[in-house]
């Protein structure tokens, strides 16, 4: 029997003077859509104050470590992550809470000035690649607004704001778009490019009139401008796309649940996200809960908890909310271990999911030695891998080492990102 030669579902049969007819379904389409490669995707959650080290580090390294405190709830799915240590972004990104926005970029704000992309995060990086294939060529997240939480950046050096409530986060998935709104929508997308154009002209003239430093200020501002471009580009695009269907339902008055209820809906979110293609890379940032604790039998504020200074009560109270944050992670990879792809691996096989915080110690506001996990992504896991390049020193690898070895498994073609110039030793995809 012939091989089937797999046709593209889009395919038209084409006639003379430009007219076209859309085929109707075949058994070659289907073959296409079987063969078509399953992409990676990237799903970066960041906690603004890390955790307690000796409770969240393990004793042992290798496969054969035993779990610490902290990492209790990822017991069934120890094949599937690993966990690292003497990884960070060295003198770079210190600062305490200030240098926690640094945790996917490794480079401070304040530092970015003369970088080619500035102190872009890894996620943006990846969305630079996807480009138009996906609704969203990435999400950002968040479950608060707190300043000192903004973990993604563009390529000008500009924190890109998150998407804080649930509801949102659901109809930009979701929600149907009434064709009413259809031309009142594409109206304005048109009138917003026509306003960037008009800028630019301006800004363009301006640059000839001004010094050095007000130029390298100007280019900044025309990266940002062309970012903005390409999001309108984007929208204009995927208009008339219909969202998919799914059968979820975000529970009422989402927005205001206590947080103890609101962090799972926005992980529900994210695997559907994914699982639906309509975007290949998210952030997620969990930011200071504030006075909302819901079921948390905790006596003080979260980050007062943060600087517990060695009081076993506080870090008794702490150790609930840091438990919490890693049990919804648990959850989180194992619903993404649930879904079955069609390359007959499951949706955690082709996600990488990097948990961590950009604060080592929030007790001693150190930036040092910074807890990650990474998960899934189709990487070798199961192992408890340290990267001190002096134990005795506590002399750290660049954590933008590992940022490579994630952005080449993404499927960009490079050997650096930001200050990092090499990927992560030791670090091996499955075969």
């Amino acid at each position: 029997m012939a091989k089937l030669q797999p046709i593209g579902r889009r395919t038209f049969l084409r006639g003379v003077g430009g007219a076209s007819l859309a085929l109707p379904f075949l058994d070659a389409m289907a073959v296409a859509a079987t063969t078509a490669p399953v992409p990676i995707r990237m799903v970066c959650a960041g906690l603004n104050f890390g955790f307690v080290p000796q409770l969240f580090f393990p004793e042992d390294t290798g496969r054969n470590y035993k779990l610490s405190e902290r990492l209790e709830p990822l017991e069934k799915l120890r094949e599937d992550f690993t966990v690292f240590s003497g990884l960070d972004h060295g003198t770079e990104a210190q600062g305490g809470h200030g240098g926690v926005h640094a945790y996917l970029s490794g480079v401070l704000s304040r530092n970015s000035k003369g970088m080619p992309e500035a102190n872009i995060s890894i996620d943006q990086k990846a969305a630079q690649l996807v480009g138009t294939q996906t609704r969203y060529p990435s999400l950002q997240l968040a479950s608060g607004n707190d300043p000192n939480n903004m973990i993604s950046w563009s390529a000008s050096g500009v924190s890109l704001p998150p998407v804080t409530q649930v509801e949102t986060i659901y109809n930009l998935l979701f929600q149907k778009v009434d064709p009413r709104m259809r031309n009142t929508t594409q109206a304005r997308l048109a009138a917003r490019t026509s306003i960037l154009d008009l800028v630019k002209t301006d800004a363009e003239y301006l640059k000839r009139k001004v010094g050095q430093r007000d130029r390298d200020k100007l280019e900044r501002y025309f990266t940002s401008v062309r970012e903005v471009e390409k999001r309108l580009t984007q929208a204009s695009q995927w208009l008339d796309r219909p969202k998919p269907t799914i059968d979820y339902q975000l529970p009422a008055g989402a927005d205001d649940q206590d947080f103890v209820d609101r962090v799972p809906l926005y992980y529900d979110l994210l695997t559907l996200a994914l699982q639906t293609d309509s975007t290949r890379v998210i952030t997620l940032a969990l930011a200071d809960i504030g006075a909302n604790y819901g079921g948390f039998k905790i006596s003080r504020g979260y980050h007062q908890l943060t600087h517990h200074g060695k009081v076993p009560e506080y870090i008794t109270e702490l150790s609930i909310i840091e438990q919490f944050h890693m049990t919804q992670l648990a959850r989180f990879l194992e619903q993404l271990k649930e879904v079955q792809e069609p390359n007959g691996k499951t949706l955690l096989d082709n996600s990488m999911v990097l948990f961590g915080s950009g604060m080592g110690n929030a007790s001693s506001h150190s930036n040092k030695n910074l807890p990650l996990i990474l998960a899934g992504g189709g990487f070798r896991h199961g192992e408890h891998k340290s990267y001190f390049k002096d134990e005795a020193k506590k002399k750290a690898t660049p954590a933008g080492n590992l940022f490579v070895s994630m952005l080449q498994r993404f499927g960009l073609e490079t050997d650096r990102f930001g200050l990092a110039t090499t990927t992560l030793t030791g670090l091996e995809v499955q075969g």
